[in-house]
């Protein structure tokens, strides 16, 4: 999935119609990455999962921003915890 494809199911989720923050929207999709792999977990270009996993990931930083108190999705964080395990238990 491209970035362009990312950004475009990004909005969706958000509800956003129109072009206006598509720059900060950009920018949280490269951060949701960079936070996925700093936990460890290998992202993979094309991979439905490690895409979609960036997307939701964008979507939570963008809804905290509104709300700070905001905790991490239950299925985001378990979609994480199941990709990291899945990852280095098959590294053994």
């Amino acid at each position: 999935m491209t970035d362009t494809e990312k950004l475009s199911i990004l909005k969706k989720d958000l509800q956003q119609m129109t072009t206006a923050n598509d720059t900060l929207l950009i920018a949280l999709i490269r951060q949701a990455k960079s936070l996925i792999e700093g936990e460890g977990i290998t992202l993979t270009e094309g991979d439905i999962g490690s895409d979609m996993m960036v997307v939701q990931y964008a979507a939570y930083l963008f809804r905290k921003r509104a709300a700070p108190e905001t905790e991490m999705p239950r299925f985001l964080r378990w979609n994480m915890n199941n990709a990291l395990f899945g990852q280095k238990g098959s590294q053994i």
